[in-house]
């Protein structure tokens, strides 16, 4: 089993940064892909930024409504990942989610989600 605990939302005024931090503890057989997704109220979950994880190295993706604004990054040592979100706007208020993809030796793929942390950007 894996266990994701994300940390670092809160609230924060237009224009502000946060950083999430998503902790992966557990029996972890390699990070094929990391992410996070966001949900509002009433929609759909939507993906924010992801690593994929390849022969060439960690491959970032963002939302289009998230590039240039918005960093993710992963540290394999600490299995942990980051999001640096900056110039923030009301627009991205949502529960954030992390999320774990792994090949298990034994079950095959396998995801993993968070609990999710709250990012209300207001003023």
């Amino acid at each position: 089993q894996v266990q994701l605990v994300e940390t670092g939302g809160g609230k924060v005024q237009p224009g502000g940064s946060l950083r999430l931090s998503c902790e992966a503890t557990g029996t972890i057989f390699g990070i094929n892909t990391m992410g996070w997704y966001r949900q509002i109220p009433g929609k759909q979950r939507e993906l924010v930024a992801r690593v994929t994880s390849g022969d060439d190295g960690d491959k970032p993706t963002y939302d289009d409504s998230v590039k240039g604004r918005f960093t993710i990054s992963i540290d394999n040592t600490k299995n942990t990942l980051y999001l640096q979100m900056n110039i923030l706007l009301p627009e991205v208020t949502a529960v954030y989610y992390c999320y774990l993809g792994h090949l298990d030796p034994a079950h095959g793929p396998r995801y993993y989600w968070g609990q999710g942390t709250h990012v209300t950007v207001s003023a």
